[in-house]
């Protein structure tokens, strides 16, 4: 795993999950895939694998460059800003 500048900005510890699946995917009657949480602020999001794609749409909105797999087994980081693993 690579390190990036973003990573020294994310709060320590790490935010908790703000739910435990993608809202928006829900509201919108969809089935989230491969859930995402934002390393800044918690949100819990779908994949670019999803139909909506929220992680993705979130660090547009929002600006926040870091998500982690929350996937059980998984905990590798993603930085939108770079565009690569972290």
């Amino acid at each position: 795993m690579s390190e990036c500048t973003h990573l020294a900005e994310l709060p320590r510890p790490e935010p908790a999950p703000l739910s435990d699946t993608c809202q928006e995917c829900l509201a919108a009657g969809s089935h989230p895939v491969q859930l995402r949480k934002c390393l800044v602020c918690g949100l819990v999001a779908c994949c670019d694998s999803s139909p909506h794609r929220h992680a993705t749409r979130h660090y547009k909105d929002t600006g926040h460059p870091v998500m982690r797999s929350v996937e059980p087994g998984e905990s590798w980081r993603w930085c939108y800003a770079d565009g690569r693993i972290v």
